[in-house]
């Protein structure tokens, strides 16, 4: 018998009745739109970058350009990957939940990594006004990164530590939390369910960029 809901599982439940169209549309534009903050306020401050000249130019303005055009599909297919990594560890632990919820459950998610993009923007512009490509590359707020100097860190470790960081571990409580109200069951099982399927891929993936990049 699926237990009684608490009041945390009912505002969950409001969350997750969001309409998912709508939500990922709002998603994708938000996502544009601090796209388009951090150009202007954080990389077109940039010294090396307001003397960059020629083909040099053209190929960085061209690259951030077809990031923004890969957006919808980036986001479309993390949430596709996290979805299903999730509705299998509910299946292998005994749970039928449906692959829709999972889905929504890790777009709902995701909405917590806008915060560091905010941070971003919000440091360099009122904080560090003259930082360096390589400054503003390695930057990741509240991420191990912050704890040492990025110049003594070797290059393929900058993903790695700035991958550990505060909201990495925020959304893996999101996902449980979801879990836990899809399943109707305990709320160890959501954890159980969460750390055993998408934390260890994710570490895993950590490992699998940090040594092919070496």
């Amino acid at each position: 018998m699926p237990r009684e809901q608490t009041p945390f599982e009912l505002q969950v439940r409001n969350i997750l009745s969001v309409n998912k169209t709508y939500l990922f549309i709002a998603i994708c534009l938000v996502t544009f739109l601090l796209a388009f903050l951090e150009k202007q306020f954080v990389f077109d401050e940039i010294a090396a970058l307001q003397f960059m000249e020629g083909p040099q130019k053209i190929v960085f303005q061209i690259f951030k350009g077809l990031e923004l055009v890969a957006v919808p599909l980036s986001l479309a297919l993390q949430y596709t990957v996290v979805g299903f990594v999730l509705w299998v560890g509910c299946f292998l632990w005994g749970y039928r939940v449906d692959y829709y919820q999972c889905w929504k459950i890790a777009m709902i998610a995701s909405v917590v990594f806008f915060i560091p993009q905010i941070l971003t923007i919000l440091w360099f512009t009122f904080f560090d006004n003259d930082p360096s490509f390589w400054d503003l590359e390695a930057f990741y707020p509240l991420s191990l990164m912050n704890l040492f100097n990025h110049e003594f860190i070797a290059d393929n470790y900058h993903f790695l530590y700035k991958s550990i960081n505060v909201f990495q571990i925020s959304y893996w409580f999101i996902l449980i939390a979801g879990v836990d109200y899809a399943a109707k069951k305990r709320k160890s099982t959501a954890q159980a369910i969460v750390f055993t399927s998408y934390v260890p891929i994710f570490l895993f993936y950590l490992w699998f960029i940090t040594m092919s990049s070496q």
